[in-house]
C-alpha cells in the first residue's frame, strides 16, 4: 500500500481535479460552479471542492474512519438538501475508484500497482458507506423538520408562493385572456 500512497500522492493534483470535475458535473449548472471561486457566491463549489480535498488528505494519511465524518459531511450535507436520489448523492465517493484507475493507467510507470489498490478500494467503499448514513440522517431531519413545519402551522408561510411570482402569473393570465 506504501506505494500506492506515493503515487497517490505524486498524483495528488490530477485526480482531485478530476474527482472535483466529475463531482460538480452532476449538479444542473456545473459551468457556474466549477468557475466561480469566491466561496459566498459559490458555496456549493467550494463546499464540495474543500471536503474532497479534506477527504482525499484522510485517504492518503490512512486515518480513521472518524476522521472521515467532519468532510463527508460537508459534502453530504449540501447533496442531501437537493434533487438528488440517494444513489446519486454517494456515488461521486464511489467514483474516486474510477478516477484513481484512470489516472494510473494513463501513466505507464503506474499501470503495474493497478493490481494493489484492492485495500485502496475497500477504503473508499467504507468511507462510501458512512457518506450514505450521513445522507439518510440528514434526510431525516429535513422530514422531521418538515414534519414540525406542517403540524406548525408555519408550513402556510414557507409554502406560499411569493407575492411578486403571484402578481407575474395573474398579468400574464390576464394578457393572455386579452388575446383569446
Amino acid at each position: 500500500m506504501e506505494a500506492v500512497n506515493e503515487a497517490l500522492a505524486r498524483k495528488k493534483r490530477e485526480i482531485l481535479s478530476l474527482w472535483i470535475e466529475r463531482t460538480l458535473d452532476s449538479y444542473v449548472a456545473p459551468g457556474f460552479f466549477k468557475t466561480a471561486k469566491d466561496p459566498f457566491a459559490n458555496p456549493v463549489g467550494s463546499n464540495i471542492t474543500t471536503g474532497l480535498t479534506a477527504l482525499f488528505d484522510l485517504l492518503l494519511a490512512d486515518a480513521e474512519l472518524q476522521a472521515f465524518d467532519k468532510p463527508l459531511d460537508q459534502v453530504v450535507r449540501i447533496r442531501a438538501v437537493q434533487e438528488f436520489t440517494p444513489a446519486q448523492a454517494v456515488a461521486p465517493f464511489l467514483e474516486l475508484k474510477w478516477v484513481v484507475k484512470q489516472v494510473f493507467s494513463g501513466e505507464q510507470s503506474l499501470k503495474p500497482l493497478m493490481g494493489e489498490l484492492d485495500e485502496l478500494d475497500c477504503r473508499i467503499d467504507r468511507m462510501a458507506l458512512t457518506a450514505f448514513n450521513i445522507y439518510s440522517e440528514c434526510r431525516e431531519q429535513l422530514y422531521r423538520n418538515r414534519i414540525r413545519e406542517l403540524k406548525s402551522g408555519s408550513s402556510i408561510l414557507t409554502d406560499a408562493a411569493c407575492p411578486s411570482s403571484l402578481i407575474r402569473r395573474a398579468r400574464q393570465g390576464e394578457s393572455a385572456e386579452l388575446e383569446t
